[in-house]
């Protein structure tokens, strides 16, 4: 199979230190692997509803919806591009995951199935010279992976404020030379980990 990677930017603001990070990894990738780019904010999410006891579950057809399950079941790699917000993803990350809770109950999509064994990616840049600080958005999306049966290529951390300020993070940016060739291990929940 082909790689694919969708980047799904979670960011409030348009091409922040996360975003450039993140387009500084991807330009590593080999030009026959195919990117696609979504950005959670031109294309909105409405507010999730937990209909997971109900029995009207209906694939999207149209608007955002529809874009990115469609753009998550084509991914080989799915990279969430978000910014650290009070030590997580940003709400527009968390909505975009929180549908995954609704996809996995959509009659005939069986969208665990198909996730499970592809690979699940992060990008971060964070405020704070102690990375540590990123541990619960990194749990986020590791336990995620882990919970979907998929791999997890870890969260390539980077440091900025101002607007640009990552491109000084020489450290992040000649990790993001490597990050996406690294291997990534099948995700498993610490308590089955030893």
């Amino acid at each position: 199979m082909t790689r694919r990677f969708l980047f799904v930017l979670g960011s409030a603001r348009a091409e922040g230190n996360t975003e450039l990070l993140a387009r500084r990894a991807a330009e590593q990738l080999p030009p026959d692997v195919e990117q696609q780019w979504i950005d959670l904010t031109e294309h909105p999410l409405p507010d999730f509803e937990d209909l997971r006891h109900d029995s009207d579950h209906v694939r999207p057809t149209e608007g955002s919806l529809a874009l990115l399950l469609d753009a998550t079941l084509a991914a080989t790699d799915i990279v969430i591009v978000t910014p650290l917000y009070w030590y997580s993803v940003s709400a527009q990350t968390k909505r975009y995951l929180d549908y995954w809770s609704g996809w996995l109950r959509t009659p005939d999509l069986d969208f665990k199935a198909t996730l499970a064994g592809r690979t699940l990616w992060g990008v971060t840049a964070l405020a704070h010279r102690e990375e540590v600080v990123a541990d619960p958005l990194v749990g986020t999306l590791h336990n995620s992976a882990a919970y979907m049966g998929m791999r997890f290529g870890g969260v390539l951390l980077g440091n900025g404020s101002k607007p640009g300020d990552v491109l000084n993070d020489t450290e992040a940016l000649t990790r993001a030379k490597t990050f996406f060739t690294q291997e990534a291990p099948p995700a498993r929940f610490l308590y089955e980990q030893d």
